[in-house]
């Protein structure tokens, strides 16, 4: 409760979706919460993919900022398997606090930096070919041999028709390519536009985060690599092109 009283204080309360701290606005989609016009926006598309004989179906949605430092910490720890740009293990324990900062950051996002903390950022996967059980998320899922190949060969193709696209591309983007992960730009690039370091870190300075200092230190660099360095939306493609 003293928590979010202090978030209370220090963030505007229009602002404090921007970092996780406010769902209230979400709507329902299964078992998964979006912000309301992703939610339309999703449903309308799951339903041409089902036309076309795939099963789209979300694995992950909103994420509030409480469960984002819940998979930092156990990352932080060593409870929880870190991988490589590879999805290859790393061996926690030969990690400094900054190379254990690098090697969660290249599958997790920073609490208070996740796109899922919008709403407006799913990860999909195809139900016909795997259930969620099974599913690893991890790039050869998505490729030829994988059991999402079709569908993410299809969200190429169509996922702009209903306001969709992939933020997270090869040399275009602080995280490592993610077939998974969706977000529905007409929203998100707003979110985006308002996003500010110096309220992220006042979040963050009164979180129980593992490698906090550590963090705070580097926090603009790592904010402009992984929040801001994603691929250019085609709303913002086209807005340059004219």
């Amino acid at each position: 409760m003293q928590l979010n009283q202090q978030f209370n204080v220090d963030i505007p309360q229009l602002q404090r979706k921007l970092y996780g701290l406010d769902g209230q606005f979400m709507l329902s989609v299964g078992d998964f919460l979006l912000e309301k016009q992703t939610a339309a926006a999703f449903c309308t598309m799951q339903l041409a993919a089902a036309k076309a004989g795939l099963d789209l179906q979300l694995c992950s949605a909103y994420r509030p900022f409480d469960r984002q430092v819940h998979i930092w910490n156990a990352k932080a720890k060593g409870e929880r398997t870190l991988l490589n740009n590879a999805s290859q293990p790393i061996d926690f324990a030969l990690l400094t606090n900054q190379q254990l900062i690098d090697a969660i950051l290249i599958w997790s996002a920073l609490p208070g930096a996740s796109r899922h903390h919008w709403g407006t950022d799913i990860d999909v996967f195809d139900a016909k070919q795997i259930n969620k059980q099974s599913l690893q998320l991890i790039s050869a899922e998505y490729q030829p041999t994988g059991p999402c190949f079709a569908l993410h060969q299809w969200l190429i193709q169509h996922a702009n028709t209903y306001g969709f696209y992939f933020p997270y591309q090869a040399q275009q983007s602080g995280v490592s390519p993610e077939p998974w992960h969706l977000s529905y730009y007409p929203v998100a690039d707003q979110y985006l536009s308002q996003f500010r370091t110096d309220e992220l870190t006042k979040v963050l300075s009164v979180a129980e985060i593992t490698l906090q200092s550590s963090l705070l230190e580097r926090l603009t660099e790592l904010v402009n690599h992984y929040v801001f360095f994603v691929a250019p939306s085609p709303a913002q493609c086209l807005r340059e092109l004219t």
